[in-house]
């Protein structure tokens, strides 16, 4: 391994860790607070973070090894597996990003309609359109033997096939693509330059939201160009379009969850009772040596 490769590596394993415990704390919280569970978004923001779960402990191992060994990690079949999982959560977490900004539009410039306009049913339907958009797409590619292991990533995600299927590669690739990641996109574009119109304070959240999808673009180019053989691509590009994709199942705890004040005040109620206190009673064992130092001369 070079210094490039060692460098990458180390970045995936960070990718992991943060990754496993952001999303781990978010259903924490979930677990711990009643009103999270009661909010509608959540069943998009729960959806979200399993999706982000599971592909931190199955696929980012995988291409830790592949890119240590510089060799598939595991077996044919099993890294077929792997590719479906990848294919199908990739797109499950997109098109859950969708959902959650059009629940946040109509929050925004619908208040009044909001639970008229989007229910729990409502949310149930949507999150029923995503798997079974992500299911279809990735069982297409499975079937169509276009999952297995790809040198340029050092994971199991979408292969190119022989030259003999190659056409019918692209046109799936492109109709992939755009029909999961543009319109995700797009979607989110259009919802959060509505939110933008109403409520300025929104401006931050934008931006972050923006840029995150812009890096999920950084890692579909590389993948289309690389159906072109007179396209040289360095596999150290690969490798680092692959981080910034996972890098989104990091982001994504922190973005939609953590920053949130409800999820800060959640985290530090766990924190008060892990550590057995309340902030009723440390504000009281402040006010305790402040009561009596004012009593003394009082006694006397």
């Amino acid at each position: 391994m070079d210094t490039a490769e060692v460098i990458l590596s180390l970045l995936v394993v960070v990718i992991i860790i943060v990754s496993l415990l952001s999303n781990v704390l978010v259903l924490i919280c979930f677990a711990y607070n009643p009103e999270i569970r009661k909010q509608v978004p959540c069943l998009f923001n729960l959806n979200l973070t399993f999706c982000n779960l599971l592909l931190t402990v199955s696929n980012m191992p995988l291409t830790l090894a592949g890119l240590v060994r510089e060799a598939q990690p595991a077996g044919d079949g099993f890294c077929r597996l792997l590719g479906f999982l990848e294919t199908f959560l990739s797109t499950n977490s997109m098109l859950s990003m969708a959902a959650l900004s059009i629940d946040r539009w109509i929050a925004v410039v619908f208040p009044l309609r909001y639970h008229s306009k989007m229910r729990h049913k409502d949310a149930a339907l949507v999150l029923g359109y995503t798997w079974a958009h992500s299911v279809s797409f990735s069982t297409a590619a499975a079937c169509l033997s276009w999952v297995g292991y790809h040198r340029l990533y050092a994971s199991c995600t979408l292969s190119s096939p022989g030259a003999g299927s190659r056409t019918q590669f692209v046109i799936f690739t492109v109709f992939f693509h755009s029909f999961t990641f543009l319109l995700s996109f797009v979607v989110l574009c259009f919802t959060y330059l509505k939110v933008l119109k109403v409520a300025r304070f929104h401006c931050k959240r934008i931006d972050v939201i923006t840029m995150q999808t812009l890096v999920l673009l950084v890692d579909i180019h590389p993948r289309i160009v690389e159906l072109f053989p007179a396209v040289p691509i360095n596999p150290h590009w690969g490798i680092v379009s692959k981080c910034l994709a996972y890098s989104k199942a990091a982001c994504d705890p922190f973005v939609y969850s953590l920053l949130r004040h409800q999820y800060k005040q959640t985290c530090t109620d766990i924190v008060n009772k892990l550590l057995k206190r309340s902030p009723l009673n440390a504000s009281g064992r402040m006010a305790q040596p402040e009561n009596q130092g004012s009593s003394l001369p009082t006694a006397e």
